[in-house]
């Protein structure tokens, strides 16, 4: 059985979990350490099966625990060599290892794809994460969907995938220009019309869950959301990651 949750997604902190019944990772620990253990906690799942945690980039809602929560733990880091050069010496955990893009990282029983993909960061990565048969996708902070996001999504039977702005909040909302320009562009994020585009031409037909994550706080409602995402909920289960709790812990049975 394959456990997936969000314990945390947003602009304000991001961390992601799957695993089995021997294993687990992490991807991103961009809350404290005290929260990832009190979620995690709350949705009885046991830190103590984290075998690797990895970074998508260096971003500090992606990185603001990982340092003290790897070191309380023994949990190795991984990340690209270039984004722990651009990580803040402060913050730079001890017990880090470098992948390369393009080459699986086996993990005991899970085997992690990384992959590049657009986004304003030194060498930014998401993640297509295979375990006991399935592929579960952690895929935010995106500019655009490039090939390598959609080669990779196409082949996930879950996902955590992002769904940050509507483009009308955004345009009318209280950012400034230059970030309105930023969080559009093909480096920021993908908007919840790109999502749903991604999802509608490039998802499996057997695609069981999909989690839509990285939600903005300002430019982004969950109604809306929903009501973007109206014409696929017939194809596949869609749940929405909250920015302030963990979701559910969600599972895949082996197939």
């Amino acid at each position: 059985m394959v456990e997936m949750c969000a314990i945390a997604s947003g602009s304000n902190g991001n961390c992601y979990y799957v695993g089995n019944e021997q294993d687990a990772i992490l991807v991103d620990v961009g809350i404290f350490r005290k929260q990832v253990l009190l979620r995690m906690a709350g949705a009885r799942l046991d830190i103590h099966k984290v075998r690797a945690i990895f970074i998508s980039h260096e971003h500090s809602d992606h990185m603001r625990g990982v340092r003290v929560l790897a070191k309380q733990f023994n949990i190795p880091v991984y990340m690209t060599s270039s984004t722990f050069q651009h990580t803040w010496k402060s913050s730079r955990p001890g017990n880090y290892r470098l992948f390369e893009p393009g080459k699986p990282v086996q993990i005991n029983s899970i085997t992690v794809h990384p992959f590049i993909k657009k986004h304003d960061a030194a060498d930014p990565c998401s993640f297509r994460i295979e375990v006991d048969t399935h592929h579960i996708g952690v895929m935010t902070d995106i500019g655009e969907a490039c090939d390598n996001v959609k080669t990779h999504f196409s082949l996930c039977d879950a996902a955590f995938l992002e769904s940050n702005y509507d483009d009308d909040l955004l345009l009318k909302g209280p950012y400034p220009w230059p970030l309105k320009k930023r969080v559009a562009s093909e480096v920021g994020h993908l908007s919840n019309q790109q999502s749903a585009e991604l999802v509608e031409q490039h998802m499996k037909n057997d695609l069981q869950l999909l989690i839509l994550s990285h939600l903005s706080g300002e430019n982004n409602t969950p109604e809306l959301v929903l009501e973007t995402f109206n014409g696929l909920a017939h194809k596949t289960n869609i749940h929405l990651a909250d920015r302030h709790a963990a979701t559910a812990v969600f599972t895949l049975d082996k197939t």
